[in-house]
């Protein structure tokens, strides 16, 4: 069954190797052999990585010389930030409502602060 891009995407970004591949290609271009060096894991199975990522459309190999540098793609992640950017506006009215409902308990709080009166 064939993903849809957003689901693609996300099905990269899953894995944290993966997440550390596209944290490192966003400082620029590079070789299976300069991504492999921070992992304990050999470069086919970072080329395995590589793989997941070319396919939702995140990374692409260049050609220089004998080289295939690997650079991300920003397109799906302009898809993945539209789609994550309806959710921030629910989440900031919904804590922009807590926020207002927090500030009526502490007013009706302050109300019910004052000291009883004995009755004598």
């Amino acid at each position: 069954m064939a993903l849809d891009p957003l689901s693609q995407t996300l099905f990269a970004l899953a894995d944290p190797t993966r997440r550390a591949i596209v944290q490192r290609l966003s400082a620029g271009e590079a070789t299976v052999n300069e991504l492999a060096q921070p992992f304990e894991m050999s470069v086919p199975a970072i080329s395995k990585h590589l793989k997941v990522l070319e396919r939702a459309g995140l990374v692409e190999q260049g050609r220089e010389k004998q080289f295939r540098p690997r650079k991300l793609r920003p397109e799906p992640f302009r898809e993945l930030a539209g789609w994550l950017d309806g959710y921030r506006r629910y989440w900031d009215e919904s804590l922009d409502r807590l926020d207002d409902y927090l500030r009526e308990l502490q007013r009706n709080e302050g109300v019910n602060d004052e000291p009883e009166r004995k009755a004598d």
